[in-house]
């Protein structure tokens, strides 16, 4: 059964490369690195009950598996190549292979990302992917070298996950007109879009970038952290969807944006002079960007209240241990 699951799984996500020599069916995989390229690697695991709800549908697994992968790539600026995946089920589940396929190949296709080897085994739900990318030498973007006066920036819109997550835990009893605000949350949620070409139009004008998974507060936290800097946000300027303003109100939509994780948009730092050729190559993608702050002496993130006075934070962002 389980060399079964995995031709299924290699027939439904078939993508041909020739960079790849020797992919699935073999005991490892043979792979050229293109010349004049570097190798971006990178690895996440889900396990049910921590990172998504039992009962999740398996394609959104898929998609998602993929995506929080894919979004740690985009954040280094790489295009995406190949990946590994380590499915481990409680049972051989067929359907659950064949919906879980389809949501990865269906991220996979427009990247032109071959899956190219993994494993499958019994035990509770957990699923590891890990992704590969080039990105051209020297070019790859990281959480350190922001420096004081540099903007803040964020792509897309903050907060709307935890918002989806909420509305998952406890379904309401909504108006058809709420029900669909809640809905579009609750995809932000199961299927979030990485910023790939984002990533790739910032190589050369960013000077630090992290995807934001764990919350703005604790990922930006990261960029000064490793670049021996502060940060100070204005929280009138963070990006909120309309969705969750309706739903949370002004306040507490302020404090999902902030801390909220499973965002999966861009924060990244950009000097002043390289600002509008930045602005300028997001456009050209089509990703949404919003200014939210500027890169200070310290080592703290401070929040700005539209009043000019610091703003209270009252969620914390997610902690893998807490």
């Amino acid at each position: 059964m389980e060399f079964r699951l995995i031709d299924r799984i290699r027939e439904l996500t078939a993508q041909p490369r020739d960079d790849v020599r020797l992919g699935i069916g073999d005991d490892a995989a043979v792979l050229a690195v293109p010349a004049g390229q570097e190798l971006v690697v990178a690895i996440d695991t889900m396990v049910e009950g921590t990172h998504f709800l039992p009962g999740t549908a398996p394609a959104d697994l898929g998609w998602k598996a993929l995506a929080v992968n894919l979004s740690d790539l985009a954040a280094m600026g790489a295009t995406p190549a190949w990946a590994l995946l380590a499915l481990t089920l409680p049972r051989a589940d067929a359907p659950f292979v064949d919906g879980f396929a389809e949501g990865f190949a269906q991220l996979a296709q427009p990247h032109r990302l071959a899956l190219v080897g993994g494993d499958t085994t019994g035990g509770p739900l957990c699923i590891s992917v890990a992704v590969h990318g080039f990105v051209p030498p020297g070019q790859a973007l990281t959480r350190a070298g922001a420096q004081v006066g540099d903007e803040v920036l964020v792509t897309g819109t903050l907060g709307d996950a935890l918002a989806g997550l909420y509305a998952l835990r406890e379904p309401p009893h909504d108006d058809e007109h709420r029900a669909t605000l809640r809905q579009s949350l609750i995809e932000r949620l199961t299927r979030p879009v990485p910023r790939v070409t984002a990533g790739i139009a910032l190589r050369g004008l960013a000077t630090a970038c992290v995807d934001i998974s764990d919350g703005l507060l604790a990922d930006l936290g990261h960029i000064c952290s490793a670049s021996g800097v502060g940060a100070e946000l204005e929280a009138a300027q963070l990006p909120r969807s309309s969705a969750l303003r309706e739903l949370h109100g002004e306040d507490e939509s302020l404090q999902l944006a902030l801390s909220g994780g499973d965002n999966y948009e861009l924060c990244f730092t950009v000097p002043p002079p390289r600002l509008a050729d930045a602005l300028a190559a997001l456009a050209e993608t089509g990703c949404p960007v919003t200014r939210i702050g500027y890169i200070v002496e310290g080592h703290d993130v401070r929040v700005r209240a539209a009043d000019g006075n610091p703003l209270t934070v009252t969620m914390k962002g997610w902690e893998h241990f807490a």
